[in-house]
């Protein structure tokens, strides 16, 4: 008889990965970030017990789970106030793609140091001029000799300055039709003529995003991950993990800035009385939580769909769990702002700044506009419009 509730054994992660993350809590996470500095020694302690790559095989030093574990390692530690992007990219992009069509020795290569986070692995799609449009990127892969010559430039590529190893898409050309072809490539950061150059950004955190420029970058043949004819599946293996751990990474700061509002409301005394007395604060409250619990179950379908290998109705589940607890993130931290009056745009409550990051969920790593029509399309059967 299949429940609603998560697994015992989920639910204790939960417990284990919110107290670890409170041991270092938002104060050291912000400190950090306001300093330029980087919350290293927090990746590392969730490598070392085991959370970071909790969904790559034993084998290869993760701990043999599904996308729905590292997906709740992720919300709990953005709700203790710790939101770390690189979850979403360097596991569960990476670990996947590499888990799912590396060789033995590529995954021996690369997934320890993922698992216990001593090689990080940044994940590079997006350029300037094909944004949404993976079909129109221009990075390309030539090959060369026994290895590959890699040109071309990306951009808003996460934590590039933390990662040892960048898993590149780019395309091959076709030489029987021409035709361009998207491959993968694990790209070292220290190669000679790749380049990164940080993109100033209004968000509070120590992880940083970049414009990369890869100028004749050469590489060994090994640095192709699976079948250069393999096409778009390869790539889109990332993608549906990609977007269930976006949704986890909003559900925690929404579960955080809900939070904080909630414990403000009950103490904070104005016309005799705490202000969470009032309908005026207690509804929005409400519907916030009611919201998140929504995302939250939505979310965890899509990763049950996911283990359970059915790819379209998870990548179904996964954009709107996605869309979701994006805005269900948003209501959140707008909410708590108010709640909060004046003192909601203090450094000192720490909710301002929840509020450019969790923005960015309705943005990235896919864009609302383009789930709306991913759900017109494949759930409603509607015909497509670009």
């Amino acid at each position: 008889m299949s429940t609603f509730t998560e697994s015992e054994e989920r639910q204790e992660l939960r417990k284990q990965v919110a107290k670890l993350a409170s041991s270092f809590g938002r104060e050291y996470f912000t400190e950090k970030a306001r300093a330029g500095e980087k919350t290293t020694d927090l990746w590392l302690a969730i490598g070392k017990a085991g959370y970071l790559g909790i969904n790559i095989p034993e084998e290869y030093g993760g701990g043999g789970g599904g996308i729905g574990d590292i997906a709740a390692v992720c919300e709990e530690l953005a709700a203790q106030g710790c939101p770390l992007l690189l979850m979403v990219v360097s596991p569960a992009i990476c670990g996947t793609v590499i888990a799912k069509y590396g060789t033995e020795a590529q995954k021996q290569k690369w997934l320890p140091g993922i698992c216990d986070g001593t090689g990080t692995m940044a994940f590079a799609i997006t350029e300037p001029d094909a944004g949404t449009n993976t079909h129109n990127i221009t990075t390309t892969a030539r090959k060369d000799g026994d290895g590959w010559v890699l040109n071309g430039r990306k951009i808003w590529i996460s934590g590039v300055d933390e990662a040892d190893n960048v898993l590149v898409v780019a395309r091959t050309e076709d030489a029987k039709t021409g035709k361009l072809k998207p491959v993968l490539m694990v790209v070292p950061t220290d190669a000679p003529g790749f380049e990164y150059n940080p993109i100033p950004m209004e968000i509070v955190s120590p992880e940083s995003q970049f414009q990369v420029f890869m100028d004749d970058v050469r590489l060994p043949a090994d640095a192709l991950v699976g079948d250069e004819n393999g096409g778009l599946a390869q790539l889109f293996a990332g993608l549906n993990p990609e977007r269930i751990m976006a949704a986890a990474f909003s559900l925690g700061l929404a579960r955080f800035a809900l939070d904080k509002a909630v414990a403000y409301a009950k103490q904070r005394e104005v016309f005799n009385g705490p202000i969470g007395g009032h309908q005026a604060i207690a509804h929005p409250l409400a519907q916030s939580h009611i919201e998140i619990e929504v995302a939250r179950l939505m979310n965890q379908k899509a990763a049950a769909l996911y283990d359970a290998g059915d790819e379209f109705a998870a990548g179904e589940a996964a954009n709107m769990a996605k869309y979701a607890a994006a805005e269900a993130a948003c209501d959140a931290v707008d909410r708590a702002v108010q709640t909060h009056g004046g003192f909601g745009a203090s450094q000192e409550y720490g909710v301002a700044g929840l509020l450019v990051a969790t923005r960015v969920g309705r943005i990235a790593p896919v864009s609302r506009e383009m789930i709306l029509n991913f759900v017109s399309m494949h759930s409603l059967g509607l015909p497509k419009s670009y």
